[in-house]
């Protein structure tokens, strides 16, 4: 069993292209630097300073501990990293919300990094993760008027199911939320793709 405050378990996830790890502290001027980017910050609600970063990522690491524990994936966060470079991009986690069998994800990449296929690839490896696990539904929530990531979620597998009308508060205002998601028996993301998964052994 994991004990508390120790360190958090380290969980892989990889195509060859992007590679999917837990954060690291030192990492939490990345995420204060990228949440002051206009697109990140317009549909998100990011940490603007480095200790609002550091606290979200220490967040993530009890948040892996308890995954650890219970194997519940809920609020766990990665790190979206450059397979080639080993530059960071982005961040995609499984929001504080969700259950143990029905998972919420999200995701957001830094402007260097876009345009590169690798939301894309890192929605649909933390997919077939969170189906490797268990998970009978994966869905995520868009802006209605965020077509880039409404376009990453149709390019990694998931349907369309509908608008909540007024349903979310960004930037003061209320607006509508596109709802995506994806069944396992439908599950047709990374076929073909060499995947990896490494989590720790249990103890």
């Amino acid at each position: 069993m994991t004990e508390p405050g120790s360190d958090p378990p380290v969980v892989t996830l990889s195509d060859d292209v992007v590679l999917l790890r837990p954060w690291t502290r030192t990492e939490a001027s990345f995420i204060a630097g990228a949440s002051r980017d206009p697109a990140i910050d317009r549909y998100n609600s990011p940490p603007h300073s480095l200790e609002g970063a550091l606290a979200i990522i220490e967040s993530f690491e009890r948040n892996w501990q308890t995954f650890a524990v219970t194997g519940n994936p809920t609020g766990v966060a990665f790190a979206i990293v450059d397979a080639a470079s080993g530059e960071l991009a982005g961040m995609c986690g499984v929001d504080e919300w969700s259950s143990t069998d029905v998972a919420q994800i999200g995701y957001w990449l830094a402007a260097p990094a876009r345009g590169r296929g690798f939301a894309t690839r890192a929605v649909m490896l933390m997919t077939g993760w969170l189906f490797k696990r268990g998970a009978a539904r994966v869905f995520l929530t868009v802006v209605s008027e965020n077509l880039a990531s409404a376009a990453v979620a149709q390019r990694a597998g998931f349907a369309y199911e509908g608008t909540l009308r007024a349903y979310g508060v960004w930037q003061d205002r209320r607006q509508d939320v596109d709802v995506f998601a994806v069944l396992p028996h439908e599950w047709v993301g990374g076929s073909g793709q060499k995947v990896v998964f490494e989590e720790p052994p249990k103890t």
